[in-house]
């Protein structure tokens, strides 16, 4: 078997003009070192290229798996949300008939004083202020005054609560009647009464938004 030195000097001796004349291991080098060129060549511009690639479609695959899960789990549950849009929709129809039309506010407003009246209060003021428009109705808030006692009050917000349509209560202030009368043992309380308006007469519904809660 020849030694490594003697292959080197056949392998400088090499004629690189006359291939023919190369003995079979300078050809299986010369073979296997253009193999070696190609193949990297290959992985180089091709393979790595297309491993980015299966990356990004594995991390596409997995994401489009979680898409699936969860709008299948959706689809499953269709029925379900269907039946809680309809309960929906009539939850809010029987709130939006407890909103008067612009014909009823008057007569709400008078059962309000009727309220007043049977739970013994005496009116002070009574001032309706300019409308609020929301999303598809309109906010009437009153400005009221009325004198009693605690549970003359509380009889008053009972009935209030009450009424069939929707009447709110809000900045509630209770003080004592100061001057001629503050010997009398009775309150002052003021408020705002607010009432609402559905506004189908004027504007069309766009959203559902959360009507007042009495």
């Amino acid at each position: 078997m020849k030694k490594l030195s003697a292959y080197l000097d056949e392998l400088r001796s090499l004629d690189q003009n006359n291939i023919g004349s190369w003995p079979i291991w300078a050809y299986a080098l010369a073979i296997g070192l253009v193999s070696l060129t190609i193949l990297a060549i290959g992985t180089w511009y091709f393979v790595l290229p297309k491993q980015e690639e299966l990356a990004r479609a594995k991390a596409q695959e997995i994401e489009l798996k979680q898409t699936f899960e969860v709008k299948q789990r959706l689809v499953a549950n269709l029925d379900a949300y269907r039946e809680q849009l309809k309960t929906m929709q009539a939850q809010f129809g029987a709130l939006l008939q407890q909103l008067p039309s612009k014909t009823e506010v008057p007569s709400l407003l008078n059962d309000i004083s009727q309220t007043r009246l049977a739970s013994g209060l005496e009116e002070e003021l009574f001032k309706p202020r300019e409308e609020q428009m929301r999303d598809f109705y309109a906010v009437l808030p009153n400005d009221l005054i009325v004198i009693g006692d605690y549970h003359e009050f509380g009889r008053f917000v009972s009935g209030v609560a009450a009424l069939s349509r929707i009447v709110t209560i809000q900045d509630v202030k209770i003080e004592p009647i100061r001057g001629t009368d503050a010997d009398s043992g009775k309150l002052r309380m003021s408020m705002s009464a607010n009432t609402y308006r559905y506004l189908d007469e004027d504007v069309s519904v766009s959203q559902p938004a959360q009507a007042g809660t009495r």
